[in-house]
């Protein structure tokens, strides 16, 4: 699965009043490069799906291009897999999350595979900017493997974009209940808790993805959101600046900058 970080910008920064938007939706969009997973599923054992496979995060352009002639020799599936990824890490996620539906729907590889599949074009959609088609796809990926820790979480976050924070936590708690190491799942958990204004149980969430990963730079913006909410200015100041300080180029970076903004904006210009 692709990582947190990787995903579209939203209504991101603080709104103090209301308690904090989706933010984790940061960074993409079409015309940026989307990193490929590290493991993407395979359809097949093909020699050539392995090679087009290893080149997408070097050279995605020359992964398209043996895809694309692949293809036309009778590669299939694999050949519109690796294709498809190609777009994706290409920033064309639109086309990517089009592609990949397609793929999983028609495939006759076995369950997991499918599903991946299926969750690479949730996430895909995700980071095209609509949350309603990803979360569609990962429900069809859950379907196949209803207990995948990863995709429960890639949908709890759909449904955070969706402003369905109670049903996001459902699946965030079955997440960590089935892997209590993602700490994204923790991360996003502690979002949902917070939108539904139960910010103790929301400390605890971000604190134990901080535990598993202290320098996890989506957690420590969480954690400023969450303790600017409880009035504690100098310490969420402090989180947002170690974003800075550990990812200066990141969206993460640049909402931790902006959430500072706003604090020094002081109320009326919120």
């Amino acid at each position: 699965m692709f990582p947190l970080r990787l995903l579209i910008a939203g209504a991101a920064v603080l709104l103090l009043a209301a308690g904090g938007g989706a933010w984790w939706f940061l960074e993409g969009g079409p015309e940026d490069p989307l990193p490929t997973p590290p493991e993407p599923p395979r359809l097949t054992d093909a020699p050539e799906y392995e090679r087009c496979l290893d080149m997408l995060e070097d050279d995605p352009e020359g992964a398209r291009s043996l895809a694309d002639s692949w293809g036309m020799e009778g590669g299939g599936e694999a050949a519109a897999h690796c294709a498809a990824l190609a777009a994706l890490t290409l920033g064309e996620a639109e086309r990517a999350a089009e592609a990949l539906e397609r793929i999983a729907a028609r495939s006759q590889a076995g369950m997991a595979a499918r599903a991946a599949v299926f969750g690479q074009a949730g996430e895909a959609w995700i980071a095209a900017g609509k949350p309603q088609r990803a979360h569609a796809a990962l429900t069809l990926a859950l379907a196949l493997v209803p207990a995948d820790s990863s995709l429960l979480t890639e949908r709890g976050m759909a449904l955070l974009a969706l402003n369905r924070p109670a049903e996001a936590l459902e699946d965030l708690e079955r997440a960590v209940a089935a892997d209590a190491s993602l700490v994204e799942a923790w991360v996003l958990r502690a979002s949902a808790l917070r939108r539904l204004d139960r910010i103790g149980e929301a400390v605890e969430s971000v604190a134990e993805a901080l535990r598993l990963d202290p320098d996890n730079v989506e957690g420590l913006l969480e954690r400023g959101i969450i303790r600017q909410i409880r009035g504690e200015a100098a310490e969420a100041r402090a989180d947002w600046e170690r974003v800075i300080e550990l990812s200066p180029d990141s969206a993460a970076a640049d909402l931790a900058a902006q959430n500072m903004a706003l604090i020094e904006a002081g109320p009326a210009r919120r």
